[in-house]
C-alpha cells in the first residue's frame, strides 16, 4: 500500500478505502490470491489521495494486469466490518464492472505487481460460491444479472 492511500489506523482499528474491479470474460472472474492469505479476492485496491474511484480502479487493473481497461459502470457498494488476526477493520469497497477487449488476456497463475507473493487466476462464476473469497457476500451475487447497484453492509468475525 502506497504512503497516499486513503488508509486511517487508531486504537479501535483501521479503515481503508477501496475498488473492486469484475472482470468477467467466458464465464469465469479473474481474481487475485497471496501466499498470505488463503483467499481469493477481485482485483483491486486502495484508492489514493486525491484520486477518484474511477481512476484507482483503472490504475489497480492496469498495475496487476499490465492492461488499460474501460469501466463498464459502478454495480456494487460495500461497508465491509471484519476482524484480520487481532485487528478490526473497516472498509469501504466499490465495485466496477470492466470492459474487456479483445485483446485482453491474462493467464492464469499470472503473477501481479506483487511478484512473487500475489498472483492471478480465473474463477468459473458457478464455483464463486464453493471458494473461499473475500469479501463473503461474492458467493451471493447473482451473476447472470449484474444489472442495478446492490447494497450491502457486512459484519464479518
Amino acid at each position: 500500500m502506497r504512503e497516499t492511500g486513503l488508509y486511517l489506523k487508531n486504537r479501535e482499528g483501521s479503515f481503508t478505502y477501496r475498488v473492486g474491479a469484475f472482470i468477467i470474460q467466458d464465464g469465469k472472474l479473474l481474481t487475485a490470491k497471496s501466499i498470505y492469505y488463503p483467499c481469493f479476492y477481485t482485483v483491486g485496491g486502495v484508492v489514493e489521495m486525491n484520486e477518484t474511484s474511477q481512476e484507482a480502479v483503472v490504475r489497480e487493473v492496469f498495475e496487476e494486469t499490465g492492461f488499460k481497461l474501460e469501466i463498464d459502470r459502478l454495480f456494487c457498494v460495500q461497508e465491509r466490518i471484519f476482524t484480520l488476526g487481532e485487528q478490526r477493520h473497516h472498509e469501504i469497497n466499490l465495485f466496477y464492472l470492466m470492459k474487456t477487449t479483445e485483446d485482453f488476456h491474462v493467464s492464469d497463475q499470472t503473477y501481479t505487481d506483487q511478484a512473487p507473493e500475489e498472483t492471478l487466476h480465473w474463477i468459473p462464476l458457478k464455483d464463486i460460491p464453493n471458494i473461499d473469497i473475500v469479501p463473503e457476500s461474492l458467493k451471493s451475487f447473482h451473476y447472470d444479472d449484474l444489472s442495478g447497484i446492490t447494497h450491502i453492509i457486512s459484519r464479518e468475525s
